[in-house]
């Protein structure tokens, strides 16, 4: 696996700087096709709600798209983890495990 890793600063380093991630071609494909997938199902169901569909109709595709989306974010973490996190960790980042921390508590809301 090629290695891939943060070009953020540190978390205290606050200098104002977009935090930023190389990623992989092929993480980029992956994550984008994803995300494609989740737009057409979006536009599937305003389509739904334009053509009056069934309110449990509408509910099921929703419920499919959070699932999608959830799907997405499960796969992004996945990487994070793999690369930022663990470069951080060898670098002896610490702070790294509490930015980690905040992100899932955000992600089980």
């Amino acid at each position: 696996m090629e290695k891939t890793c943060c070009c953020a600063p540190a978390a205290e380093e606050k200098t104002g700087e977009p935090r930023l991630r190389q990623r992989t071609p092929e993480e980029y494909k992956k994550l984008c096709n994803r995300l494609s997938r989740i737009e057409g199902q979006i536009r599937g169901i305003r389509r739904m709600l334009d053509e009056s569909a069934y309110c449990p109709d509408i509910l099921t595709q929703a419920a499919a798209a959070n699932a999608a989306l959830n799907a997405f974010s499960r796969e992004l973490l996945s990487q994070h983890i793999r690369s930022c996190v663990v470069n951080d960790l060898q670098e002896g980042k610490d702070e790294t495990v509490d930015e980690l921390l905040d992100t899932l508590q955000k992600l089980m809301r």
